[in-house]
C-alpha cells in the first residue's frame, strides 16, 4: 500500500450537492482535479445536471446520480455507479441535511425522526458504504461529514432535533476514523456557523428581525448576534478541499468549526 502522504485521491462523491455548501465543494474538487460525482433527490435532477454541465464546461469530470440518503440501497448504488463511472472512490463527502425548526414541546415524532434520518442516518449510510469501498481498494481515502456549530453547543429553542443530529454526526466521525486508521482513510466533519445558503436565506422570516438581511432569522433562532459574521459556503469548500489534499493525512476524527469565531473550542 502507498504511504498516505504520497496518495493523490482524485474521485469524490458529494452529496446534497444540487445546491448550497455542497455545490460549493463540488465546484472547488472539481477545480482541485477531482472527478466529481453530483448527488442529490431526484426532485432536484434539473440542478444536478446544470452542475454537471458546469464543470464540465471547464474541462472537469462530473456525473450526476439521484440519491436518497436514508435510503440504504440508494447509497449502495451511488458507491456502486461511481466505481463503475470512474474506476474506485477516494472521497465522500456527505453532505445531504436538512434544518426543519420545532420548539422541543411542539416537535412530533414525525419531524424528529425526519431530521435524524437525514442528517444522521444518512450521514451513517454515506459513511459505511464509502469505508467499505476505500477498504477493498487498498488506497486509502478521505472521509468528511457535514456537522454544524450546533453539532458543539446547542443553542436557541427551535433546533433541539437538527443539533441532536449534528452531535450525532461528530461521534459517528471520530468512531470511524479510529476504525479507518489501519487502513489511511482519514474521516473528519465540517461544523458550519451562518453560511448564506438557499437553506438559510428566508425573505418572509428575515424581515421580521434586525435589518431583513439574508440569515438574520436562523441567527436570531441560534443565539448568533444579528451583525455576527456570516459567509458564503466557499470557505467551507475551501476547508474541505484541503482535508481532501494528501498533505491532510494527519488530520483525523476532528471537526472544525469554519463559523467566524461565534463558537469557540
Amino acid at each position: 500500500m502507498a504511504d498516505v502522504a504520497d496518495y493523490t485521491p482524485n474521485v469524490a462523491v458529494i452529496t446534497g450537492s444540487a445546491q448550497g455548501i455542497g455545490k460549493a465543494i463540488a465546484l472547488r474538487l472539481a477545480e482541485d482535479g477531482f472527478a466529481v460525482v453530483v448527488s442529490d433527490l431526484g426532485t432536484k435532477q434539473d440542478k444536478m445536471d446544470a452542475l454537471v454541465e458546469e464543470v464540465r464546461s471547464k474541462g472537469g469530470r462530473a456525473v450526476a446520480i439521484p440519491t436518497d440518503v436514508t435510503k440504504e440501497a440508494d447509497i449502495i448504488n451511488l458507491v456502486d455507479k461511481t466505481v463503475e463511472e470512474f474506476g474506485g472512490l477516494d472521497v465522500m463527502i456527505a453532505n445531504a441535511g436538512i434544518g426543519n425548526a420545532s420548539t422541543f414541546l411542539e416537535m412530533s415524532v414525525e419531524l424528529y425522526d425526519l431530521i435524524m434520518n437525514v442528517n444522521a442516518r444518512g450521514v451513517m449510510l454515506c459513511y459505511k458504504y464509502a469505508a467499505q469501498q476505500m477498504v477493498k481498494q487498498k488506497r486509502g481515502g478521505r472521509i468528511l461529514g457535514a456537522s454544524s456549530v450546533l453539532g458543539k453547543q446547542s443553542a436557541g429553542m427551535y433546533l433541539a432535533a437538527y443539533s441532536a443530529s449534528k452531535f450525532a454526526v461528530r461521534g459517528l466521525t471520530q468512531s470511524l476514523a479510529q476504525e479507518m486508521a489501519p487502513h489511511k482513510v482519514t474521516v473528519n466533519a465540517y461544523c458550519p456557523g451562518c453560511i448564506i445558503t438557499d437553506m438559510v436565506d428566508n425573505p418572509a422570516l428575515d424581515a421580521t428581525v434586525g435589518t431583513g438581511a439574508p440569515g438574520g432569522f436562523i441567527k436570531y433562532i441560534t443565539g448568533i448576534p444579528l451583525d455576527g459574521p456570516e459567509a458564503g459556503p466557499d470557505v467551507v469548500a475551501s476547508y474541505v478541499s484541503y482535508l481532501c489534499k494528501p498533505e491532510a493525512h494527519f488530520i483525523t476524527g476532528q471537526s472544525l468549526s469554519v463559523c467566524g469565531g461565534v463558537r469557540l473550542s
